[in-house]
């Protein structure tokens, strides 16, 4: 059995079969909508369900994945039980054939942090891969499971991928394979997926926030920004839990170069002696408060923990006057077939 589900005010619709959710159909059928964990804990996929009926239990979402209302859904878990008229945040054409699989070659596997690798992966000979900065890729595991990472590189370099990966406490992949990786190791990956790139039909000044490995696609968008010469306003705040955790600080430096207008403010957690670091301490989003009395007229880009994304969005929308439309996110969920770590 398959539902029509219509997109308001539009002309759009497509076909869901049962069982499948509304992003999923979308995406089916070329559309594409906000989405980033797809796991129901960031709430980029928020949207209203204004005619129809969902599957018992597919419905709703917590108020802290930013579901308020009682016809607002994740649409990355609602399923039709009926024909639907919805209403996404936005939505865009695509082609669905555009993502594709690679058997992808280890060139490097550095150690960069404690807890933190960066893997380079090379692509085979003479294939370049097509993604927007800051989208993510997922990696098919031999048992058809998948983990989800952001890549760090501009699109430019194009014959591989890099990836910031956290060894997650009791990760199969992140802490039981990644560290164990070796050059001419292959992994099946398949890419582009995600909606977190920059908007280009702005020229407002841009603010990042970045948690951790949050830091992959903004580092992403930041390195293509420079490459294609984009003259916007650029803020990054950095947060980590201690001075280990800003673990590219070469990276920061060629940028700051390369563009001496760019702002850096690094945000260290934990409580540490003063010897040890003497820059900003607490939480990233407080940072930001303390740094700003109003950014309505910049776009957010904030990637990180999904309690870390929804306390900037919450913060700088309710006390800094953020219009909700100008605020982009990924949230890094923990590991699970579809988490981003």
């Amino acid at each position: 059995m398959s539902y029509e589900i219509r997109i308001d005010g539009t002309d759009v619709k497509f076909a869901a079969e049962a069982g499948q959710t509304v992003l999923d159909a979308a995406a089916k059928h070329g559309i594409e909508m906000p989405y980033s964990c797809r796991k129901g804990a960031c709430g980029n996929c928020k949207g209203r369900v204004l005619a129809g009926e969902l599957v018992v239990g597919t419905g709703g979402g917590g108020h802290e994945a930013g579901i308020n209302a009682p016809d607002e859904h994740l649409f990355c878990r609602a399923q039709p039980a009926s024909d639907l008229l919805i209403a996404p945040r936005s939505w865009h054409r695509i082609d669905p054939d555009a993502r594709k699989t690679y058997s992808a070659t280890v060139f490097r596997n550095q150690l960069v942090a404690s807890d933190v690798s960066i893997l380079h992966l090379r692509l085979p000979t003479g294939v370049r891969a097509r993604f927007a900065a800051g989208q993510y890729l997922q990696v098919i595991l031999p048992d058809g499971q998948r983990r989800s990472f952001s890549m760090a590189n501009a699109p430019h370099e194009n014959d591989g991928v890099l990836l910031h990966i956290r060894h997650m406490p009791g990760g199969g992949f992140t802490s039981g394979v990644v560290p164990n990786l070796a050059k001419g190791d292959v992994l099946q990956i398949e890419l582009p997926h995600g909606d977190f790139y920059l908007r280009e039909d702005s020229d407002r000044p841009l603010l990042f926030i970045a948690g951790g490995t949050g830091f992959a696609p903004v580092k992403s968008i930041i390195d293509d920004i420079i490459k294609r010469g984009i003259e916007r306003p650029m803020t990054l705040f950095w947060g980590a839990r201690v001075p280990a955790g800003l673990y590219a600080p070469e990276v920061v430096k060629k940028w700051l170069r390369q563009r001496p207008s760019l702002r850096y403010e690094p945000v260290i957690s934990a409580p540490i002696d003063a010897m040890a670091w003497s820059g900003r301490r607490g939480r990233v989003h407080q940072a930001v408060l303390e740094t700003f009395d109003s950014v309505q007229d910049f776009d957010v880009y904030a990637c990180g923990a999904p309690a870390m994304v929804q306390a900037v969005r919450t913060a700088l929308e309710d006390q800094r006057g953020l219009p909700p439309t100008q605020f982009f996110s990924d949230s890094f969920v923990a590991e699970s077939p579809v988490a981003v770590v």
